[in-house]
């Protein structure tokens, strides 16, 4: 006690050092911080986009995620409604699954019989209730809320396309798209005329009572293989167009009921689906949901090889950004904790000469050297704890601030922009990590001016001038 209260006048004695060293200290855990809640602010709006569109977990085939999207059908699910029974009756599942629905991929061409344009899509067909139900997701508290699905409620012909299916097949007038480039009367349309064959299916597929909606500017035609390899035409109406985040995505993502593609693709087959999304109340309830769901995979597979794939697998593009942020989390706090250590040494280098006669009257009247170094580590350690404390009241001001401009700006897996906010709230433990490293710093900092003072010889250290 009589060191640390020694070592707080010493600091005290040499205000403006002491308080320039805090406030370098300060300024720096308050960047690393910063960019800690800011980099977890991503974390949680990345990964809430996609339990929102995908689920924590979805059942497959086995060899649906690696070859699935050269035939989507190929790789169907038998019997998935008493899949679905069986994770609604587990005594665990039902209290911690929010939603558990089935999905169809498929892929097609997509065509405008009134523009004569066409092009290759990928497309899936969704429970709209489910889909909306899913989108409501929200276990982080974030302010941004996506749009909800607009295929619940409506016909089983209704669609929704991405914003670039729908710009090359000329609906941006229709759907009312704003800044859709149109292309010009002369110029050659990106989408191949329709073919005569394509035309000819999809006005035999259109019932006679409705031949003459296929002039709607919003009725597109789409062409899929069903499951016994004939091609099958229907036509849908396009209610919305809504933006896919990535350009490759959106330029080939449809959108349809569920019902409506297991008819065409399946006909009076048994119908299948090429994935199953469950998705949790909360993510932290992953490995209770996994032990829980293999024994009802191993029963169902007796026919049909099936795997759990959870989202890290599903998203690699998540994965790595947050190990790019790591990474770049770890290289700043490298680089500030370089500042600090050279900070607060040049600091107790200074205190050492300025108090080199002190330290040989102390030596003379008794105190060991083992004593004089902890006076000095006491000093750097209660410099390390101040400004390390300070650093955080600082980042808790400065992303109070931010968070209350409501920047807006557009985060990864976004298409809309959403306000810029310094996630605080549950980084406890980056928090903590961070002021004790930086204290840690600030200890070995003080300790090799600590023991150059320790070492000095008495006679040398009271003539010093």
């Amino acid at each position: 006690m009589m060191t640390l209260s020694i070592a707080l006048r010493n600091l005290l004695r040499n205000r403006r050092r002491s308080l320039a060293t805090l406030v370098a200290m300060s300024i720096g855990g308050a960047a690393i911080l910063l960019f800690g809640g800011f980099s977890g602010d991503i974390k949680y709006e990345m990964l809430t986009k996609i339990v929102q569109t995908g689920g924590h977990l979805q059942i497959q085939h086995r060899d649906f995620y690696l070859y699935g999207s050269g035939n989507p059908t190929a790789y169907g699910i038998e019997d998935y409604q008493k899949i679905l029974q069986a994770i609604a009756a587990d005594d665990v599942l039902k209290d911690i699954v929010v939603v558990a629905t089935p999905t169809l991929q498929f892929g097609g061409i997509a065509g405008n019989y009134a523009a004569s344009v066409s092009r290759t899509i990928i497309g899936t067909g969704y429970v709209a209730k489910d889909i909306n139900l899913m989108r409501s997701w929200n276990e982080f508290g974030l302010r941004t809320k996506p749009p909800m699905s607009a295929l619940e409620g409506t016909s089983p012909e209704s669609a929704v396309v991405g914003v670039g299916v729908a710009r090359v097949l000329q609906l941006c007038d229709a759907l009312k798209i704003e800044k859709c480039p149109k292309p010009e009367k002369d110029q050659v349309t990106d989408g191949a005329v329709l073919p005569d064959d394509i035309a000819q299916l999809s006005a035999q597929e259109a019932p006679k009572s409705t031949a003459a909606t296929t002039t709607d500017p919003r009725r597109i035609e789409i062409l899929v293989v069903n499951s016994r390899g004939a091609p099958n035409v229907t036509a849908v109406d396009v209610i919305r167009a809504e933006d896919q985040g990535f350009k490759e995505l959106d330029e080939i993502s449809v959108m349809m009921h569920l019902s409506k593609i297991q008819k065409l693709v399946y006909g009076k087959s048994a119908p299948k689906v090429t994935s199953i999304m469950i998705q949790l109340r909360h993510t932290a309830q992953l490995p209770a949901a996994i032990d829980r769901l293999k024994p009802i995979l191993a029963k169902f597979s007796s026919k049909q090889p099936l795997v759990l794939q959870d989202y890290l697998s599903l998203n690699p593009f998540f994965v790595q950004t947050m190990q790019m942020f790591d990474t770049i989390f770890g290289f700043v706090f490298v680089l500030i904790g370089a500042i600090v250590l050279f900070t607060v040494g040049n600091t107790m280098n200074t205190a050492v000469v300025e108090r080199t006669v002190e330290i040989g009257t102390l030596r003379a009247i008794g105190l060991r050297r083992a004593g004089i170094r902890s006076l000095f580590v006491t000093e750097g350690a209660l410099l390390g704890v101040f400004g390390s404390l300070l650093g955080v009241v600082l980042t808790f001001v400065v992303a109070g601030i931010v968070n209350s401009l409501d920047i807006p700006w557009i985060p990864p897996s976004r298409v809309e922009p959403v306000p810029l906010i310094i996630l605080l709230t549950g980084e406890t433990r980056m928090i903590i990590g961070t002021t004790l490293a930086l204290i840690c710093i600030a200890i070995f900092s003080a300790w090799l001016p600590a023991y150059r003072a320790a070492n000095l010889k008495v006679v040398d250290a009271l003539r010093h001038v």
